[in-house]
């Protein structure tokens, strides 16, 4: 019986982290760029108990011990794209990443392109982190084309476009390994493999576009489905647990019995 009760409870505590997961999702609902995570379960080892007399016939029974949580994993599929008409907003189109740097000297990846100008002329998002791009002071009527190119006009100049800096996008071979450090911001890790550094638009890479962001990409009706269909089976779980606590206790009567 207690090969039970460790079974269900196994089963209450994967899906109490599903649910956890899913929350989280539904909080980031608004979140610019965020991108909803999926929990991805294993079942344990399994008790293999052989039968007297099925030697010969190679019968045996196999009793599961219960699943556990291995990773939980990005889903980055795109997200809609809303217009903010902020010039220093920008999406990503596509596939790719902003590289940004952290004010530790940390290199971080973001598909969030809310990026405000700060005091230096540095486009920045809120956290500090660094796209790289210094806009000048004498620059106004700042453009960002679709790959990436940004150009501007001097306020005491003959009025023709400049070019003041590029933005480039990073592509991984495997963006669902990348670790997510909070703050929209993600961290390369060994498995996310080969990674390109491109102008948008090139070699797989979208494009940019300049006064939107990007939304999450999370399904509200999915996820509210999800988070029911794992509030079932955790109740489920609970039953095997009640039943299994019955049978022990019909077990202990009948010895005292």
């Amino acid at each position: 019986m207690m090969r039970a009760l460790y079974t269900a409870a196994s089963g209450m505590m994967a899906q109490q982290a599903n649910i956890d997961n899913i929350s989280n999702n539904l909080a980031n609902y608004q979140t610019t760029g965020f991108k909803k995570s999926r929990v991805s379960f294993e079942d344990l080892l399994y008790a293999t108990m052989e039968t007297p007399g099925t030697e010969a016939t190679g019968g045996k029974t196999q009793i599961g011990m219960g699943v556990r949580t291995v990773n939980t994993q990005k889903m980055f599929s795109a997200g809609q794209l809303q217009e903010t008409k902020d010039p220093y907003n920008v999406a990503i189109d596509g596939e790719g990443f902003f590289k940004v740097k952290m004010p530790d000297g940390q290199s971080a990846y973001t598909r969030d392109g809310s990026f405000e100008m700060n005091k230096e002329g540095h486009l920045c998002l809120h956290n500090g982190a660094d796209l790289g791009v210094k806009i000048p002071s004498d620059m106004s009527n700042i453009e960002i084309k679709g790959d990436g190119t940004i150009m501007g006009t001097r306020l005491n100049g003959d009025g023709k476009p400049e070019r003041i800096a590029q933005i480039t996008l990073t592509k991984f071979t495997n963006p669902s390994a990348l670790k997510a450090i909070g703050g929209n911001l993600y961290a390369e890790t060994e498995a996310c493999g080969s990674k390109i550094e491109e102008t948008p638009g090139k070699n797989g890479c979208g494009v940019v576009a300049q006064g939107y962001l990007e939304k999450s990409n999370i399904n509200i009706v999915e996820e509210m489905i999800n988070i029911v269909t794992a509030q079932r089976s955790f109740e489920m779980n609970q039953k095997g647990v009640q039943a299994a606590d019955e049978m022990m206790r019909s077990t202990n009567q009948l010895q005292r019995g």
